[in-house]
């Protein structure tokens, strides 16, 4: 495994990270706590470090499950990202909670889930740019990272266009940001890389695999399940992105490398990436994710040479 400053954080968090949305139950599986232990012994035996959560994967279900696991296993060797600003309900739909009051609530309850005393990165959850736009919000937070609540502020985009949020990270005090960035969708690279790069953010990358798309194991024509999150994307969209998956690894993935582990790697390539932090629903998954930081960069194509499609 490898390693890379967070940004300003200073915190080095591992290139490859565990993302655990799929814990919450949306994506075609429901977990139980013996699974999950068994991902996050098999991430720290991989040398990953980095965990990346949210209050509405599930009503803080994934944040129980790896609360749980780490009120066993030391805390302290663990980096814990979450985040902030919506509420999970059981029909799957969520509303949006951006006051301070309400995020200072969603807080406590995430260290309580957590079983912690203190959150590494918290991220602002998909806000709009008026929810952004809250003076009382980011006082607070301030005020909790004095507290020793939480260590750093984050900001996790909705979009992956507009960098309004990402140009004003540093005036709120967040010293990283979380987005979409991936094979399929390189548009962070216009405006929101050279500005974290600018302010010296860390980037983490979500959705490296383009929901589960980049994995290999998809072909046009691919159907997904009713409890999978896949089954309401567009399905023309859908269909799109498979044929131009078949491309690309025809085209760009070399000979005897993984595809997911290949696509990893090449968002590492970026200057701006600091961290991508693919999903997983078991160990031997985990383990293809975390070749990617062994994987001989020179020998992929550097992103902004790359062909766009």
């Amino acid at each position: 495994m490898k390693y890379r400053r967070l940004g300003k954080t200073n915190i080095n968090v591992s290139v490859v990270g565990i993302g655990t949305w799929q814990f919450g139950g949306e994506w075609g599986k429901d977990f139980n706590q013996k699974e999950v232990d068994a991902i996050l012994h098999q991430a720290k035996h991989q040398g990953i470090n980095l965990i990346d959560t949210a209050e509405c994967y599930g009503d803080h279900l994934s944040e129980q499950f790896i609360g749980d696991y780490l009120s066993r296993n030391n805390r302290e060797n663990w980096i814990v990202a979450t985040k902030f600003g919506h509420h999970f309900h059981s029909n799957f739909e969520r509303t949006r909670h951006w006051s301070a009051d309400e995020v200072l609530k969603q807080l406590d309850n995430s260290l309580q889930s957590l079983k912690t005393d203190y959150i590494d990165l918290y991220q602002a959850h998909s806000c709009t740019d008026q929810e952004f736009e809250n003076d009382d919000l980011w006082t607070m937070l301030d005020k909790q990272k004095e507290a020793g609540k939480i260590r750093h502020l984050a900001i996790s985009l909705a979009g992956n266009v507009e960098s309004y949020q990402t140009d004003k990270a540093t005036e709120v005090g967040a010293e990283a940001i979380q987005v979409v960035y991936n094979r399929l969708d390189r548009s962070p690279e216009e405006e929101i890389y050279p500005s974290a790069i600018k302010q010296d953010l860390g980037v983490l990358a979500r959705v490296p695999l383009a929901s589960g798309y980049l994995s290999g194991k998809y072909k046009p024509g691919a159907n997904f399940a009713s409890n999978d999150v896949r089954s309401r994307h567009d399905q023309k969209e859908t269909e799109r992105k498979l044929k131009l998956v078949e491309e690309i690894a025809y085209h760009e993935v070399p000979e005897g490398y993984d595809m997911a582990s290949w696509a990893l790697a090449w968002c590492l390539k970026h200057d701006a990436v600091t961290t991508v932090i693919p999903g997983c629903k078991n160990e031997q998954q985990v383990i293809s994710n975390a070749k990617a930081a062994e994987l001989d960069m020179v020998s992929l194509k550097h992103p902004q040479h790359a062909d766009m499609h």
